[in-house]
């Protein structure tokens, strides 16, 4: 059972060459998977988890393949360019698949939108996580919290199934830096650690920390909400503001979202040294993603279904629909930098 349970884990492990810590437990957890060795895959998890706490503790971590670029503000009042033709390109490719998409699409140049469905309330199960964590590097940036604060795990009121490796090894009781589960939430996408940090925020200001930032129309701070592509589009866009007001945090945040085992919606049929700092999330009948994509003319992209068959289904067509997008992007002129 244990193999069928954590079959698409491994598909999406990035061989992270950057850390020989890292790669030697992510080695662990593969060679553990195929032999079926149910002990010594818990075994597995649980060192891939320290790795992670520890890599996260000393504030180092894996970095991007290709060195990490702190996003920089485009200037305004670049040539407009007409996404029509983008638009019937990606209806015409969903009109061919099972299931519905939303989609949300805004470049980072021209501030030109592109929507289809965009306000269609969908569950957004794992994405949630990233606005949640982006409330947290707020706190931090500005002096209310630390990284090196201590948050108990709570098994009655924060235990979840799923994702994540704390569900194996935390006891209650236990306590874990918001470094540890800032990091998990996002590279393992970790329900426990996401679970701590929203009762460690309070439900309250993480929701009120949402609606700030254009979430309007997302219900809740956990997986089991519905939100929008439009809402989650903001959040991206949060992300990206973030990153150019304070660079030291965002790089962090920028390379934890880029190199999460979970990368194979967006950055799917994409060049495989390019930077894509997206967050995935998925439950029976929905597979989204959303996510920064820093090409020579940045863009934002979300991309939600519903009634997919399948979970490689979903993501495969999210690909593709990744792929349309940036190809229309490529024949652009490149973004104008500020001097």
């Amino acid at each position: 059972m244990f193999r069928q349970a954590y079959k698409k884990v491994y598909k999406r492990m990035e061989d992270v060459k950057e850390s020989s810590l890292y790669l030697n437990a992510a080695r662990a957890l593969r060679q553990a998977f195929k032999k079926g060795e149910y002990v010594r895959f818990t075994a597995a998890v649980a060192l891939f988890t320290v790795v992670v706490a520890l890599l996260a503790f000393a504030g180092s971590h894996p970095p991007t393949r290709a060195p990490l670029p702190a996003p920089l503000p485009v200037a305004p009042g670049a040539p407009q360019t007409g996404y029509d033709s983008l638009r019937q390109e990606i209806v015409n490719y969903t009109a061919t698949l099972p299931g519905t998409y939303s989609v949300y699409f805004k470049d980072l140049t021209s501030g030109q939108v592109l929507g289809i469905d965009e306000n269609a309330p969908v569950p957004d199960a794992s994405c949630i996580k990233a606005p949640v964590v982006l409330y947290l590097y707020e706190q931090v940036a500005a002096g209310k919290m630390s990284w090196r604060d201590r948050v108990a795990y709570q098994q009655a009121v924060d235990y979840e199934s799923g994702a994540g490796a704390l569900q194996l090894t935390a006891e209650d009781g236990n306590t874990f830096s918001l470094r540890c589960l800032a990091t998990v939430a996002i590279t393992i996408s970790d329900n426990i650690a996401h679970n701590m940090l929203v009762r460690y925020l309070g439900p309250d200001n993480v929701m009120n920390f949402i609606k700030s930032i254009g979430g309007t129309d997302t219900t809740r701070p956990y997986g089991s909400a519905t939100t929008t592509a439009k809402d989650l589009g903001a959040f991206m866009e949060a992300v990206y503001q973030f990153a150019n007001q304070n660079p030291a945090q965002g790089r962090r945040l920028i390379s934890d979202l880029a190199n999460s085992i979970f990368h194979v919606g967006l950055p799917g049929e994409l060049p495989p040294d390019l930077l894509i700092a997206h967050k995935e999330g998925s439950i029976s009948g929905v597979v989204n993603d959303m996510g920064i994509v820093f090409t020579g003319r940045p863009y934002i992209l979300t991309v939600m279904s519903r009634g997919t068959p399948d979970e490689d289904t979903g993501f495969h067509d999210i690909a593709e629909i990744s792929r349309l997008v940036y190809d229309y992007q490529q024949q652009l002129p490149p973004a104008p930098r500020k001097k």
